[in-house]
């Protein structure tokens, strides 16, 4: 494979996309071939894209709560909340709104600018949606921004989220369409995309990325962040999770990825989605902060913030301040959101 960069600026036109149904800004094919660069230059051509865009030391802190947790119906592979797998989740009821704002307003004074609330539910009722929204308007009104996660959403119920102020709706691909049957049964790819299209015809930002570790190929890892960033437009948050094994599910004892791998497909989605807020999402603990800071590096810049996500692990916040205080970064609820107005040819000079 030649060493020779690989473009970073996708020959992308909006008008001829929306003409033409296999007009692609960044075929499989040209997403692997940044997966195949060496290393070092890879990383180059990611930090280039990051400082054109955003300030390379600042952070974005979100926190992530499980507001109903367990009992779910699906058969994700990887999710301790499935209930045909027995890894010790309890099923229990939806929160009450008293005990989401405590944690939202702890969030705040620990740093994080957005809440998410995650729900174990393939879909939403009507009536569940009437106790999110409430959820939302009052999170809204602490200065937060929202996001919520509920699994599939029907005909309605992503403007009655807007309605009630939602900022950001995450729902993952998990992973290419290619390597999907061998993770979910339950529902297919295009359930996903359905929902991923009501929510931004409903206005509101969308969050989505997926899960690597799970055993694919790195064409499937390209194929995934191919995906993605062939979106128009491609979501403004993206969160990459690092499969945490969690013992009772399918996935437990695959192999694990090459960390190195990890911060590849960190970088590629910098490079494919200039714009987008690429995060650190599960599996941060099992890292170690060497491989968490050359993800900084690759471009990531946000970090689901706070001891847990929804029922697995992750950093305690003293121990990502000290980490981000060595990087000599900071967090965007305490530094100006600005980019870093360097160019390509500066940087070589």
């Amino acid at each position: 494979m030649s060493s020779q960069p690989v473009s970073f600026h996708p020959p992308f036109n909006a008008g001829k996309a929306a003409a033409s149904p296999t007009a692609s800004a960044w075929p499989v094919e040209k997403v692997q071939a940044l997966f195949e660069l060496p290393f070092n230059d890879l990383l180059y051509q990611a930090q280039q894209v990051h400082r054109a865009h955003f300030n390379p030391n600042e952070v974005e802190l979100a926190t992530l709560m499980s507001i109903k947790t367990g009992g779910c119906p699906e058969d994700c592979g990887y999710c301790p909340q499935a209930a045909r797998y027995d890894t010790g989740v309890t099923a229990q009821k939806i929160l009450p709104l008293d005990e989401v704002l405590s944690a939202a307003r702890e969030a705040k004074s620990h740093g994080a600018t957005r809440f998410c609330m995650g729900a174990a539910w393939r879909e939403p009722k009507d009536r569940d949606l009437d106790k999110v929204e409430e959820m939302v308007r009052e999170v809204k009104a602490l200065g937060l921004e929202t996001c919520v996660t509920l699994g599939m959403l029907g005909e309605g119920q992503a403007e009655r989220l807007k309605g009630a102020g939602l900022d950001y709706y995450n729902h993952n691909l998990d992973t290419s369409p290619e390597f999907y049957d061998n993770i979910i049964t339950t529902r297919d790819y295009q359930n996903r995309l359905d929902t991923l299209g009501r929510v931004r015809n409903a206005g509101i930002k969308v969050c989505a990325g997926g899960i690597v570790g799970m055993g694919e190929s790195r064409l499937q890892r390209a194929g995934l962040i191919a995906q993605l960033a062939n979106m128009d437009p491609y979501p403004e948050s993206v969160p990459v999770n690092h499969l945490v094994q969690v013992e009772g599910t399918p996935l437990y004892g695959t192999e694990a990825l090459d960390p190195l791998e990890f911060v590849r497909t960190i970088a590629v989605a910098r490079i494919t989605m200039p714009k987008a807020r690429v995060r650190l999402s599960a599996g941060r603990r099992e890292m170690g902060e060497a491989i968490q800071a050359m993800c900084f590096l690759a471009g990531a810049n946000s970090i689901f913030y706070g001891d847990k996500l929804l029922t697995t692990g992750n950093p305690e916040a003293n121990d990502d301040q000290a980490l981000l205080g060595k990087l000599g970064m900071q967090s965007k609820a305490t530094h100006i959101d600005a980019k870093c107005n360097v160019t390509p040819a500066e940087i070589e000079s």
